[in-house]
């Protein structure tokens, strides 16, 4: 049937504990058969009205209508039952088990008291086959890339019966090539009677594949549109209330003299003897921005690990401002006014258990401004806390508030916000953007620019092709451990072109303008 309302959310409310109002009378109406967006800053109240649907929240008023029938949903068990499936933006699958025992794990096929193994893989071997995802069921999921990971939680969802499948910030993660794969997924979702929720913040890929939007702003919604009637531009200013700039104005150039970095025949292998940087050599100056593109796991983890201090089990050199840095603890490099937005922002960015305060000035309490002979100076340090919240307009309840309490690009404004505060004069910003909204990631990406002008020495490694573009001064493109391409004329180059260096279709053999001795 054309059309058919499948599901409605309304006039839902839900305030915290703290009194933060997550959802203001929110009202949400899914058709059968479309994706349909969520789209809104971080803390606009997408998560939180996403995890009412599944059951992680109760609303404190408002209901839910599935196919007609209104319906209490208290758990996510419940939601399940109810044919209603979510994939989380950090993946919950267990590393050490295998595709088949992540797809079917809690609803196994048993065989008296223990699971039936044969049946199990054969079971997840049929649900791929039937969505036609080409997943090896038998290779452990901490053996497959991040494009594959995606498939696999979705394919749970799938197995346990998901008609309404929600998906939070599903291409994060991806690169072009693994995103455009994921469309044709989803589109095919869509044509077996599927109903996709995306949440996302990339406006461009909401135009691509998204039936309707419906846009949410300080927990209320701002309507429901036809994505095919509604501009980008538009989109962006429902979100923010404000006109958004997704185009930049770069200054003239001005490099600095002297090499701010200098690495030479780089060469790093990972734990298990894995090569995985191999013999690589360039130059970084103050006063660029140097961006650096490619498939997620062709090297960018472990080239930033070694340049910011994380590794030392590598062969070749690293200086900083003409010292050698291979023997010098983090807190040394750091010393030389290096800052370090980490690629995880949970993982490595920040401590999720301490307050927002303690983790924005993490890396500065033993500055004479902060910290005394014996104690630190607690009104300094509540009035730096509280000016960078509102100068990065994070959005909490206050300043002691847990980190780990806020939504992932609340988090990633304290990660920059600590970074960036420290009169920086080389910043290596690994996915700085990733997963924030537009007014957020706008915000970044003019900082950069700000640091760059005032002579700071910049690497940013992103997914995010547009970003790469509209910020690099020169741009290498990592395959394989190596630079498979690099301009120094990064206008002239095209997406597709960059594309096919990063799939390693196309290889540049001289790397010109790399050094610059």
């Amino acid at each position: 049937m054309e059309n058919q309302v499948i599901l409605q959310m309304n006039h839902v409310m839900k305030i915290y504990g703290n009194g933060v109002v997550a959802n203001e009378d929110v009202s949400l109406e899914l058709r059968k058969g479309e994706i349909h967006a969520l789209l809104g800053e971080n803390g606009a109240g997408k998560s939180t009205l996403m995890k009412v649907l599944f059951g992680i929240e109760s609303p404190d008023q408002g209901e839910i209508v599935l196919k007609g029938s209104p319906v209490t949903i208290k758990s996510p068990q419940v939601a399940i039952s109810m044919g209603i499936g979510m994939v989380h933006q950090h993946f919950m699958l267990v590393p050490s088990l295998t595709v088949a025992e992540n797809i079917i794990l809690g609803v196994a096929p048993k065989k008296g008291l223990f699971i039936d193994m044969g049946k199990a893989i054969s079971a997840a071997e049929k649900i791929a086959q039937e969505y036609n995802f080409d997943i090896d069921v038998h290779q452990k999921v901490e053996e497959i890339p991040v494009g594959v990971k995606q498939k696999v939680e979705i394919l749970k969802a799938l197995y346990r019966g998901a008609e309404i499948l929600i998906l939070d910030e599903p291409t994060a993660v991806l690169t072009p090539q693994e995103t455009d794969e994921l469309f044709v997924q989803l589109v095919k979702l869509k044509e077996k009677g599927h109903t996709i929720i995306f949440i996302s913040h990339k406006l461009d890929e909401i135009k691509k594949i998204c039936d309707r939007a419906t846009i949410m702003r300080n927990g209320k919604s701002m309507g429901t549109y036809e994505v095919s009637e509604i501009s980008t531009q538009e989109m962006s200013r429902l979100m923010v209330g404000r006109e958004v700039s997704l185009q930049f104005e770069k200054k003239e150039q001005h490099l600095s003299d002297g090499i701010f970095m200098k690495v030479r025949n780089l060469t790093v292998h990972n734990t298990q003897g894995v090569l995985k940087v191999d013999d690589l050599s360039f130059d970084l100056k103050g006063g660029e921005i140097l961006g650096i593109a490619g498939v997620e796991g062709n090297g960018q983890t472990e080239l930033i690990d070694t340049l910011t201090g994380l590794n030392k089990q590598y062969q070749g050199l690293v200086e900083i401002k003409g010292s050698d840095m291979k023997n010098e603890s983090i807190a040394k490099i750091r010393e030389q006014k290096l800052a370090h937005i980490p690629e995880d922002r949970m993982e490595s960015g920040c401590a999720r258990n301490l307050s927002i305060q303690e983790n924005l000035l993490s890396n500065q309490y033993k500055l004479p401004e902060f910290s005394g002979r014996q104690l630190l100076k607690k009104k300094a340090i509540e009035r730096r806390s509280e000016e960078l919240i509102e100068e990065y307009k994070i959005k909490c309840s206050s300043r002691k508030q847990n980190v780990g309490m806020l939504s992932g690009g609340n988090i990633q404004k304290v990660i920059v916000a600590r970074e960036f505060s420290t009169s920086p004069d080389i910043i290596i910003a690994n996915q700085p953007t990733r997963g924030i909204d537009v007014g957020a990631a706008e915000f970044i990406r003019q900082r950069l620019l700000e640091f760059r002008d005032a002579g700071c020495a910049i690497i940013l490694v992103s997914a995010d092709l547009t970003e790469i573009f509209s910020l690099s001064d020169r741009l290498a493109v990592m395959y394989k451990g190596r630079f498979a391409g690099f301009f120094t004329d990064v206008d002239k180059v095209t997406e597709e072109e960059l594309g096919q260096h990063m799939l390693g279709i196309k290889k540049s053999e001289v790397l010109e303008g790399v050094l610059y001795e």
